[in-house]
């Protein structure tokens, strides 16, 4: 029981609210009845392969993750499937939360890199016009 109310705190931190004070949830957890915790499916609403593909290959480099893999019900719509199954006592919201960071660190990291890159651009530009000139 205690269990199940620190995976579902879990869950509600990474669940997010839409605007216009309607609550809608970006993330939610399917479970069928009789199936554990290691094996869950969430439904991931306004995203497609972009995030999936990505968010499964994070995943997928966690060694105590058995199986990720998503799917698009339909084109149509822009939600996704993302199912986990873990082996050992871990459960399936940890590899999704631990995947979800480091995807993020991976875009923070791309994109301080392209800035740098433009900064860099920048003054190589200014350099070559002050050179010009004389």
């Amino acid at each position: 029981m205690e269990e199940d109310q620190e995976l579902e705190r879990k869950i509600s931190g990474l669940k997010t609210s839409m605007a216009e004070g309607e609550r809608k949830t970006g993330l939610e957890m399917v479970q069928a009845a009789g199936i554990d915790r290691h094996r869950v499916t969430f439904v991931l609403h306004n995203k497609d392969h972009t995030l999936g593909n990505s968010l499964r290959y994070m995943i997928m480099k966690n060694p105590e993750v058995e199986f990720c893999g998503y799917t698009m019900a339909h084109p149509s719509e822009s939600k996704i499937n993302l199912h986990i199954q873990t082996q050992g006592a871990l459960p399936a919201v940890e590899p999704l939360q631990r995947g979800l960071n480091e995807l993020m660190n991976v875009c923070q990291h791309v994109l301080d890199k392209f800035e740098a890159s433009i900064k860099d651009y920048k003054e190589d530009q200014k350099a070559s016009k002050s050179e010009s000139t004389f």
